[in-house]
Formats: structure tokens, sequence, C-alpha cells
């Protein structure tokens, strides 16, 4: 009887493992995606609003446009930021991946480099 409970707990505690390896995995793909798909198009948007901003006060020379861009593609969590705050992408593209949780533990686990 204790041997069956022991081997019950070991096979819920795997199975539990196996749950958060999973949920890894999704997870870093989501930041992969974030990086590799979400990047670009935040970096054409920043380079296009800088050329349509450009005056007399606000330069945004290369050298402006590339201290930009490095400060939004300092981290995923940054660049989702900047990707949601250009409406590259919403909340509603963030439930229909399924990245919704996803992206809200990035936002939590990133805190420290996000815009404020």
């Amino acid at each position: 009887m204790v041997l069956e409970i022991i081997v019950v707990i070991a096979i819920l505690f795997l199975a539990w493992l196996i749950w958060q390896l999973m949920r890894a995995k999704h997870f870093t793909q989501f930041k992969r995606q974030i990086v590799q798909e979400l990047k670009p198009k935040v970096i054409e948007s920043i380079i296009d609003e800088m050329l349509q901003t450009r005056s007399a006060q606000l330069p945004n020379s290369s050298t402006h446009q590339e201290a930009t861009i490095s400060y939004w593609s300092a981290s995923a969590g940054r660049i989702l930021q900047a990707a949601l705050m250009r409406e590259i992408v919403d909340e509603q593209w963030l439930k229909e991946t399924g990245n919704l949780r996803n992206s809200q533990h990035l936002f939590h686990v990133e805190r420290d480099k996000l815009h404020r």
C-alpha cells in the first residue's frame, strides 16, 4: 500500500515536471518569435516614425536612430512593449496566438528592463 502511494506520487510529480517543461518550451518559443518576427517590424516602425518627425528640433540622425533602435531592442520584453505601443500587435493577437499569459510572464520577469 505504501509503495503504491509512493509510485502514484512519483508519477504525479513526473507529470507535473513534464507539464512545466512544455510551458517553458512554449515561453522560449514565444521569446524567439518576438525577436525573429516583431523586432524587424519594430525597427521599421521606429525608422519610419523618425523620418516623418524629422525637424530642426528633432534631427533624428542615423545616430539617433541607432540609439533608439538599440534601446527598444535591448530585451524581448521591450520589443513586445514597443510592438504593442506602436500597434504592430495587440492584445487580441496575443490571445489568438495563445501568448497572453506568456506576455504577462515576460513583462513580470523583465520588469526592470521595460520602458517606464
